[in-house]
Order: C-alpha cells, then structure tokens, then sequence
C-alpha cells in the first residue's frame, strides 16, 4: 500500500469521525431544543389551569340554572295541564246546567237536528 493510499484511508476516517460527531450533535441539540419547547408548553397549559378551573366552574353553574328552569317548565306545564283540565270540567258542567235547562223549557226542542245547548233565545212576550 503507497503512502498516498494510506493518506485516502486516514482523511476518510476523519471524514466519517467527523460526520457521525457532527450527527451526533445536531440529534443532541434538536433533543434539548424539543425538551425545552415542551417544558415551555408544559408552564403554558400550567397557566391556563385557573381558566380551566374557571371554566368549569362557570359551565356547571349554568348547567345547574338550566336543570332548574327545566324543573320549573315542568311544574309550570303539570299547572297548565291542570288548568286546562279544570277548564274543560268547568264546560262539561255548564253545557250539563244548560242542557238541562233546555230540557225543562217548553220552548227548546232537544232532539232537533240543530240543537246546541243554550242556545235559546228569550221567550218573546206577547202584549
């Protein structure tokens, strides 16, 4: 082997010491930079942490205003409906006052075809 060979073989050694160091610096650097990107996101989320808690805290007082107007909606349909069926009795025993009525005058046919009950007019009176 010529001197000159020997001089190749040494450069490219060095070459590939020198590229595998020159590697292994940049993976370390880029290691340590993403570590430190983390860390920084890390003490962000830390930070936000009141605005979570805040958050939270203002979602479930609306959640429990929500739950009450809802409980109350229900009582106040339950009351409607009850109203409602209070009203429809109240008819029934007004259209049951009338028609007996109208059963007792002579003056109202309730078998005729257009029969609706009260609706009679006052006697006419003959002078």
């Amino acid at each position: 082997m010529s001197n000159s060979t020997a001089v190749i073989i040494v450069i490219v050694a060095i070459v590939v010491v020198a590229l595998i160091v020159a590697a292994v610096v940049v993976r370390t650097r880029g290691r340590e930079r993403r570590a430190r990107q983390a860390n920084e996101l890390r003490t962000h989320a830390a930070g936000q942490s009141a605005e979570v808690e805040y958050a939270q805290r203002e979602a479930a007082a609306r959640q429990a205003a929500a739950d009450q107007a809802a409980e109350e909606a229900q009582l106040a349909q339950a009351r409607a409906e009850e109203a409602h069926r209070e009203v429809v009795q109240s008819e029934a025993q007004q259209e049951d006052t009338l028609r007996e009525a109208d059963r007792l005058d002579p003056h109202v046919d309730p078998s005729s075809p257009d029969y609706k009950p009260g609706d009679v007019s006052p006697p006419r009176s003959n002078p």
